[in-house]
């Protein structure tokens, strides 16, 4: 397909508010010429943006070029600066790809459009990177033309295009592009790749960009029909009272290759990325398969899969907190939890604390302590904490991390309004205090 106004039009949504990621090399540089040539045309709003990764002298220069290029255009520029410097272990690519793309999420407002400049090239480029590092069917998809992104979506609509397209297409425009040193650098996988690998197999198959695209593209088909049948599992094996968990019995009567597909859905459906492929087979042989009443863990860098009372949950790695912490509340203002969340309260119709007890009393919170005990709302007689977590079914990790709230020292509230003391609970055909906890996730993926 040549790469024209029209062909190029043809994948976009007019009216939508689109961002451009414009680095100044030739692929965005040919992006953003088409995204100004179509904005009078599709009646689209449209801005720029420039990630200033600062590993390079010349980064100040390009940033200053992508200036010059939008105002010519008169198209607005963000330019946002990002700490790309790679962790230990981490790769220089994987740091500064990882760095940009959080920095272009934070950016985009809601129903915003990112267009990003990847084409056929380079999807064919990640479909043999993938391949050499043993990727699942998700990695052999590459590059989807559309996602989700953030509060948005990011496109490519490039993608369809071959790099000799894109660069007549500049050199007939008569764009002005950087070049990116780093781009020569081999010691990179995928410079290694466009440079040695991709020239030698077009020798021989001229059309091996496109024949890749197209096998990543089956690949997607499939992965789409896989994700299918793995939330219809997830959703089948999903406990009934709580949708946090999985029901054990529910896994343990599915097929092993199954299993596996649920349980990476189910994990990247809650925004985490799937443990490799090792450990998620002991996830399965060690968690689900396991007979007995003991409650195993197998944790990564992204979270951690548990098991209790034949269920299935899924852990983020649990901020540190200070058991021995208290403060005093005033109610009245967001109480921050250190690494807990934070508690709120509301008068609201329904079951609650006495307004009159609320507003008389000195409220502070705390965490649990050995002894502690409260007559339930209800019922009769004092119970220990412990066996009110116990009855509840709440997962031992999650206990001591449930906020106390005292009225003048003795306990109105656990973990929000979830447990009300009785001395402290007003009528419930009135309007009394619900005090609600926002973990923020801190323990736990709802």
């Amino acid at each position: 397909m040549r790469l024209s106004l029209d062909s190029f039009r043809a994948g976009l949504h007019p009216g939508a508010t689109y961002r451009v990621a414009f680095s100044g090399g030739l692929d965005s540089a040919v992006l953003l010429d088409l995204m100004q040539e179509v904005r009078p045309l599709s009646a689209i709003d449209l801005r720029a943006v420039h990630i200033h990764h600062g590993l390079l002298p010349e980064a100040d220069a390009w940033s200053r070029h992508c200036a010059a290029v939008a105002d010519e255009y008169g198209i607005a520029l963000d330019i946002l600066r990002v700490d790309a410097r790679p962790k230990p272990g981490e790769s220089p690519e994987a740091a500064a790809r990882t760095a940009r793309y959080l920095a272009l999420e934070a950016l985009l407002n809601p129903g915003e459009i990112l267009v990003t400049a990847q084409h056929l090239d380079d999807q064919a480029e990640t479909l043999l990177l993938q391949l050499l590092r043993g990727a699942g069917l998700a990695g052999l998809a590459a590059m989807p033309n559309a996602a989700p992104f953030g509060p948005g979506i990011l496109h490519r609509p490039l993608l369809r295009f071959s790099r000799r397209e894109i660069l007549a297409y500049a050199r007939d425009r008569g764009l002005r592009w950087i070049e990116d040193p780093s781009n020569r650098d081999e010691r990179y996988d995928r410079n290694f790749i466009r440079r040695r690998i991709m020239p030698r197999l077009a020798d021989r198959w001229p059309a091996v960009a496109a024949n890749l695209s197209r096998s990543a593209g089956h690949c997607a088909e499939a992965v789409e029909l896989l994700d299918k049948h793995a939330d219809a599992m997830t959703a089948a094996a999903t406990a009934a009272d709580d949708s946090c968990s999985l029901d054990l019995d529910a896994v343990q009567r599915l097929q092993p290759d199954e299993q596996r597909l649920l349980l990476r859905r189910w994990i990247r459906n809650r925004g985490l990325r799937a443990p490799p492929a090792k450990l998620l087979e002991r996830v399965r042989r060690e968690i689900v398969e396991t007979a007995g009443g003991h409650s195993p863990t197998i944790a990564w860098a992204d979270g951690e899969v548990r098991r209790y009372r034949h269920r299935l949950y899924l852990v983020l790695p649990a901020a540190d907190f200070d058991a021995s912490w208290t403060a005093i509340w005033n109610g009245e203002t967001p109480l921050m939890l250190a690494g807990n969340g934070s508690l709120d309260a509301a008068l609201e119709r329904g079951p609650g604390i006495d307004p009159d007890k609320w507003r008389s009393g000195r409220i502070t919170v705390r965490y649990r302590r050995d002894g502690d005990r409260i007559e339930p709302a209800g019922r009769k007689g004092h119970r220990e904490l412990k066996k009110l977590f116990q009855e509840a079914g709440l997962p031992p990790w999650l206990r001591n991390r449930q906020p106390i709230v005292c009225i003048d020292g003795r306990i109105a509230a656990i973990g929000g309004s979830r447990w009300l003391a009785s001395e402290f609970a007003g009528p419930p055909a009135q309007a009394n205090v619900v005090v609600r906890w926002n973990p923020k996730n801190a323990h736990k993926l709802s």
